[in-house]
């Protein structure tokens, strides 16, 4: 799976339309295949007459979407390209290219001069949930925080007959679980899933949170710090990580298979 920026100009001699459609020339062909997500950047604005058309007059990332289908622009004779564009969500609020003094994009030493000259831009999954990470979560969204709750059980049962289950329960703090998810986003850290994008309105803000060591592995109470014990996975991803009760897979290694069956 590839992950890149996608740059738009305030004015530009590029077909774009915003959301539906990129343009670009045959060099960026092999950063933005079919299936690449991407995130929209605007540079800084140059002209005031374009103030309203953007979120704010700073570099900044508004969108994240999915580049569909690629195709030749019949009228180019450079070989450029038309790609889809599928799956766009705007932000609500702009999400400046610097956060503290430091960039979002790492950016290589070799192309410290001249990096933010690329319109394409790619990206690794660290880099990609990190901007995405910073987009606000909205104060009355309601999400799921579905875990495996159960330490051990015991069930006495006949055939036919009802059953009767113990279970050990832990406790969780809901406000520990929003800050998790203002920090790290609203996407599947392991597969990049999101259920507003192929569920719709509907299901907008919905996502699992995932405490990376089980409760029921620390042996009582401890503080729990939402940036680094906890992060957010889709339901498929959340029930693979405990899908053997004496074991949980780390987020790596979960990424690592998915990126085998790729």
């Amino acid at each position: 799976m590839k992950f890149a920026v996608i740059t738009e100009n305030d004015v530009s001699p590029w077909d774009d339309k915003t959301g539906q459609l990129y343009h670009f020339p045959k060099r960026y062909a092999k950063l933005l295949p079919s299936g690449t997500k991407v995130i929209y950047y605007k540079g800084k604005l140059k002209q005031a007459k374009f103030a309203d058309q953007r979120l704010t007059k700073e570099p900044h990332y508004f969108a994240v979407a999915e580049i569909g289908t690629v195709k030749p622009d019949p009228e180019s004779k450079k070989g450029d390209l038309y790609a889809d564009i599928v799956n766009y969500r705007p932000f609500d609020e702009a999400i400046l290219a610097k956060k503290d003094g430091d960039y979002l994009e790492d950016i290589p030493e070799s192309k410290r001069s001249n990096y933010w000259r690329d319109g394409v831009r790619e990206i690794t999954i660290a880099v990609y949930y990190r901007i995405l990470g910073q987009v606000p979560v909205p104060d009355n969204m309601t999400y799921g925080f579905e875990e495996d709750d159960t330490q051990s059980s015991y069930t006495a049962s006949m055939e036919g007959e009802q059953s009767y289950r113990t279970v050990s329960t832990y406790e969780r703090d809901p406000k520990l679980r929003a800050q998790a998810i203002e920090f790290h986003g609203r996407v599947c850290k392991a597969c990049g899933f999101d259920f507003g994008s192929f569920y719709g309105s509907y299901a907008e803000g919905f996502i699992e949170v995932h405490h990376i060591e089980p409760l029921s592995m620390r042996g009582g109470p401890i503080e729990i710090d939402p940036r680094k014990d906890l992060v957010p996975l889709c339901s498929n991803c959340h029930s693979v990580v405990h899908r053997k009760r004496d074991q949980a897979l780390s987020i790596e290694q979960l990424k690592e298979m998915i990126s085998q069956s790729a």
